[in-house]
């Protein structure tokens, strides 16, 4: 019976197993920690559900008559063709999508890929300033690189990666429909971003070709799908989350190119907005609603923050408020230094799970740093809630992909995946190869780390539509 005790707990008068509600070490009288975490838990039949919610969401993004109301996009990006081999030729890339964007030299020799790159750090008053700073700020960034690389007055094709919500009116042309993750720079939203990065480069006197305009999801699809044929989907989890895939033009409404082969264009979903029309409002927690309450964009991107890495920190922090009004941590006392919003750092959280040790010596001294008491029942509840978000949130991004997989239609494929939540949190990948053998048991997906789909990805685009 030893063994069965080991197995189940008893939460809110039912009976679960330990592994299916989450991993940890802790005895028997602190289930009542469990108990306040148990609205992270989200069953095998939850995740089902919310599958086929966002399969409804894609349905109506890609319609013509209920797109304007979806709040999952759908947006076509005009990318047609994958890599075959055959591409050749030198170009840059412009890579925008955080605080730090990256400008790159990239020579393509078919499968061979050489990249020289320098990143540029965006400061807090350009984000939040005038869109004509920004852009201004960019095209001096350029021709700055375009100097140290000795090819100031050579006009190379350029793919510009910019991964912020877009709708695409053509493979050179993308609409920003909202900001996220912090920039707010004015007169943007609406705007065709690529002639404003043209009359930028212009009004600094940069010469550049922009051949071709998308977002880091479409990028990392590509750069996958240069040594893998079987790449028809590409994800982000980083500070957001998103997705694309290839799609048949014939379910593709908002389709406005031409017809010819092939017939299929890469779509972007935008997927971090699902949830907005109030979908997932069954599944959002007190926890979730409080971090909404601190974001600039309140109300939008919910299914992104329930995911992505830019909030996980933040949920487990109102996590250990309310664990803390209830004297299950920290003996009821939460130190100045995590009473303010963000101030546990979503890096925190992958330390944590980082951190397999018996004693948790890694994680005692966190709680140190930040002036927390750090008893055995601290550890193990700060290891609790870390280990709950974070399976959150893997359930949550695989019952999406799920949505995906079933409507590629394909058997086996492979799904592009970069950022650095996926990159850096030590089981996010084996989390999500167990939930989608359990969604999606008749497709066999493998799960390939992009290298660098943001530059070799944007490359890669200019190249194939050249």
């Amino acid at each position: 019976m030893a063994s069965d005790r080991e197995q189940w707990i008893q939460v809110k008068g039912q009976w679960k197993r330990r592994s299916e509600h989450f991993s940890r070490t802790v005895s028997a009288d602190e289930l009542s920690v469990d108990t306040v975490l148990d609205v992270l838990h989200l069953n095998m039949e939850t995740l089902k559900d919310i599958q086929g919610r966002l399969h409804d969401n894609m349905v109506r993004g890609l319609s013509k008559a209920s797109n304007p109301s979806a709040v999952v996009k759908m947006f076509p990006t005009y990318v047609r063709r994958l890599p075959n081999g055959s591409e050749q030729g030198d170009f840059f890339a412009l890579d925008l999508g955080g605080s730090n964007f990256r400008v790159l030299l990239v020579r393509l020799s078919g499968d061979n890929v050489e990249m020289k790159s320098k990143v540029y750090k965006i400061a807090t008053e350009i984000m939040t300033g005038t869109g004509e700073q920004l852009f201004d700020y960019i095209a001096e960034c350029l021709a700055e690189f375009k100097r140290e690389q000795g090819l100031e007055d050579k006009d190379l094709p350029l793919g510009f990666t910019f991964s912020f919500p877009c709708r695409q009116n053509g493979l050179t042309s993308a609409s920003l429909v909202t900001w996220t993750k912090g920039f707010s720079a004015s007169g943007v939203v609406g705007e065709d971003v690529a002639v404003l990065l043209s009359e930028a480069c212009q009004r600094k006197k940069v010469n550049l070709k922009i051949v071709a305009v998308a977002n880091d999801t479409t990028g990392t699809l590509m750069a996958c799908a240069i040594t893998d044929k079987n790449c028809y989907v590409g994800l982000i989890i980083g500070t957001g989350t998103n997705a694309c895939y290839m799609e048949s033009l014939d379910e593709v409404e908002l389709w406005n190119g031409d017809r010819d082969e092939p017939k299929q264009t890469i779509v972007n979903m935008e997927w971090g907005a699902f949830g907005d029309d109030g979908a997932l409002d069954d599944i959002r927690t007190d926890f979730d609603k409080a971090v909404d309450g601190v974001t600039l964009n309140k109300g939008k991107q919910l299914y992104e923050k329930m995911i992505s890495g830019m909030y996980l920190g933040e949920i487990s922090r109102q996590a250990i408020l309310a664990l803390a009004a209830k004297k299950l941590i920290f003996n009821g006392v939460v130190p100045p230094e995590l009473q303010k919003p963000w101030s546990f750092e979503s890096k925190y959280l992958t330390d944590i799970e980082k951190d397999n040790s018996t004693d948790g010596g890694a994680i005692k001294e966190l709680l140190t740093q930040l002036n927390c008491p750090s008893t055995p029942h601290d550890i193990a509840t700060i290891r609790a809630i870390c280990s709950a978000v974070s399976t959150r949130a893997a359930k949550l991004v695989t019952a999406g992909l799920a949505a995906v997989i079933k409507k590629t239609g394909k058997r086996t494929l492979t799904v592009g995946v970069d950022g650095s939540l996926y990159k850096f949190h030590p089981r996010f990948h084996s989390l999500m190869e167990t939930f989608t053998r359990e969604l999606v048991p008749e497709a066999r997906v493998k799960y390939m780390l992009s290298e660098d789909g943001s530059g070799k990805g944007a490359a890669m685009i200019a190249a194939v539509s050249g």
